[in-house]
């Protein structure tokens, strides 16, 4: 991973190191290696994980499809 530094700017190129590394779920991985999670805690969270997802695929495909609104467009106010 690279984060180029301009004019000098150190706080706005962590900034965007912090954005990349969240989009990649390196954080997370963090968070979840700080301790040792149990066989059957870990198997319970990753077919939670899976059904969240599912939810989420079957949600989008019924947004594709019509039959359900689409997400709320934000506004920009500036």
């Amino acid at each position: 991973m690279q984060v180029l530094v301009r004019d000098n700017n150190v706080e706005q190129a962590l900034r965007v190191l912090k954005k990349k590394l969240q989009r990649e779920g390196v954080f997370r991985e963090m968070r979840m290696r700080e301790a040792y999670e149990k066989p059957s805690v870990k198997r319970a969270r990753q077919k939670a994980e899976a059904v969240s997802r599912q939810r989420k695929n079957a949600r989008k495909q019924l947004q594709r499809e019509g039959l359900l609104p689409g997400p709320k467009k934000k506004v920009a106010t500036r």
